[in-house]
């Protein structure tokens, strides 16, 4: 599942930087193939609950060598997808692995993956911890470019792709109601469709309904974002999963 949303999230940001369809579609396919080189690696290692031991870490660290081979074998495979197997946990300033690649001499590609790779991992449910909030986590990824983790144009096209409340964040409307980001804005980063579904004043849930904020007719508007675990909220993912009424203005 994490090689699938990689994917999509390639080719979202793969048309967000306006590069040709054959380079979306090459995006697409390294989204799929970039974390290959974990087959190998041994299962009880990967589905650890606590931190890894240093020897631990550098078993994982193996990966990107492994699969950038296992690629070069299986044959077909494009270049570019090799080089997002091999090089999607190099960092900007030089720190990522498994050569300390800087800046440019990261391939473009493999700096988008850098990128999708990090944003699907720390927004998933992992053996290891629990998924971060979207937009906490878009918030989060901002400190590590400025750090000089990941390659400054690609993060801002990144967060044009999912708008500024990515789908399945929690905000709070000016009706004092709570909403799940269900897809992103038209036109707008601040007006994305939601799922109403929970009276923050009352603190109840109701039947969820779906409501398009860029509509012309729609009064609503969101004015905060808001971690769920501060107000015992879960399963949000199954919640924007499930389909609702029909969009309305409010």
């Amino acid at each position: 599942m994490h090689s699938v949303a990689v994917c999509a999230l390639m080719v979202s940001l793969a048309r967000q930087l306006e590069l040709s369809e054959a380079d979306t579609r090459e995006a697409g396919m390294a989204g799929l193939v970039h974390d290959i080189g974990k087959a190998m690696m041994p299962i009880d290692v990967l589905n650890k609950h606590g931190k890894l031991t240093d020897a631990e870490f550098a078993v994982v660290q193996a990966h990107p060598v492994i699969g950038h081979q296992m690629l070069m074998e299986a044959r077909g495979i494009s270049e570019g997808a090799m080089d997002v197997a091999l090089h999607h946990h190099e960092k900007i300033n030089g720190r990522g692995y498994p050569h300390g690649l800087v800046g440019e001499a990261i391939p473009l590609l493999s700096r988008m993956g850098a990128v999708c790779d990090v944003y699907d991992a720390i927004t998933s449910q992992r053996p290891y911890k629990s998924p971060w909030d979207p937009a906490a986590s878009i918030q989060k990824m901002a400190q590590w470019t400025r750090e000089g983790h990941f390659d400054d144009v690609i993060f801002q096209a990144f967060v044009k792709a999912l708008g500024i409340y990515p789908i399945g964040s929690l905000v709070r409307l000016k009706s004092n109601q709570f909403a799940v980001v269900v897809d992103r804005a038209r036109g707008t980063l601040l007006k994305p469709a939601v799922k109403v579904f929970y009276d923050a004043q009352t603190r109840t849930r109701f039947e969820p309904r779906s409501v398009d904020l860029a509509a012309r007719d729609c009064d609503e508007e969101i004015v905060s974002r808001e971690d769920p675990a501060a107000w015992g909220l879960d399963g949000l993912d199954d919640l924007w999963r499930l389909p609702a009424k029909e969009p309305v203005a409010a």
